[in-house]
């Protein structure tokens, strides 16, 4: 008897001291665990969330699910049902789990599973999960040159912006993809590109003839893949006789214009000389007169012809 009291007095002390440390043993409260906190699930698929009850005494526990959104929490399933954007899309499984049965990208947040057991010592807990929902990238948008010169630079694009994580981008050249870095590979140690997975460009310092062929796109993340239709790009020689003519063309228009100029300046210096301001007709001479001083003889001016 005396030993039984000595059992029980170290009992006691022992839940007093767990109770001070802040240390509840699992009889007597709501203790909640989750076998993952961070969940991934691709979209349109189901994902459980799992909040498990490794200790409760309480036969009827209150279960709340609230989603957490940019800081903003909000019931998910409150009074038994399920609600906001989970409504008719997830049900509650024993023991509290949430089975969403076709997860959106909206679905990405936080969620916070809470039990209450009002009859427990320690009567609440609570656990959180974060979930991602993985999107598959759409078609990416392509833009591959027609036509480029020899020796000359240019930059194949390709970008889309629906997948989640982000997609990473590759190039391929007549059906065989391009080793992102081109010395890697014998086929292609040739090559002058440099391809940026992470932007999806492929630019090209000095084009080559052999570079000319088919290029398509392929936007991947792990969710999935989508690529672009090839398109043909052209590689052409240097076009010196085009070359030559368009100087020549620039030269004759030089010519033309400074011709043209000298004209101008003619036609104002001609129209300075003869305008009506400076022209003065010159003045007739004045008839001599010849009469005598007496009036009446005949006067023979300077005008008058035998």
């Amino acid at each position: 008897m005396k030993r039984c009291k000595m059992a029980m007095a170290r009992l006691v002390a022992c839940i007093v001291l767990y109770t001070s440390l802040g240390h509840i043993p699992s009889s007597l409260g709501v203790i909640l665990r989750t076998t993952d906190k961070i969940v991934w699930a691709n979209e349109f698929e189901p994902i459980e969330l799992t909040c498990l009850i490794e200790s409760i005494s309480t036969n009827n526990p209150r279960i709340e699910w609230k989603k957490i959104k940019n800081g903003v929490p909000s019931y998910v399933y409150f009074q038994n049902k399920i609600s906001g954007d989970l409504e008719n899309r997830a049900q509650l499984r024993e023991p509290a789990n949430i089975l969403i049965f076709n997860t959106s990208r909206a679905d990405t947040a936080e969620y916070r599973c809470e039990v209450a057991a009002i009859e427990d010592q320690r009567d609440f807990d609570e656990i959180l999960i974060s979930l991602a929902v993985r999107v598959k990238p759409v078609v990416p948008r392509c833009s591959v040159p027609e036509s480029v010169t020899v020796g000359t630079s240019t930059e194949l694009r390709c970008l889309e912006n629906e997948g989640f994580p982000a997609s990473q981008y590759r190039w391929f050249h007549n059906n065989e993809e391009l080793p992102q870095d081109p010395k890697t590979s014998q086929r292609f140690v040739n090559f002058s590109y440099i391809i940026n997975p992470d932007t999806g460009s492929l630019k090209f310092r000095r084009v080559r003839k052999e570079d000319a062929g088919e290029y398509y796109c392929q936007a991947k993340n792990d969710a999935g893949n989508a690529q672009c239709s090839p398109k043909v790009m052209d590689v052409c020689d240097v076009d010196v006789l085009g070359i030559f003519l368009q100087s020549c063309g620039g030269l004759m228009a030089v010519v033309t214009l400074i011709f043209v100029i000298y004209l101008m300046k003619r036609l104002c210096c001609y129209k300075s000389v003869y305008n009506g301001n400076n022209y003065n007709t010159p003045a007739q001479a004045p008839a001599i007169d010849y009469a005598d001083a007496d009036e009446g003889h005949f006067r023979h001016k300077s005008s008058f012809i035998i």
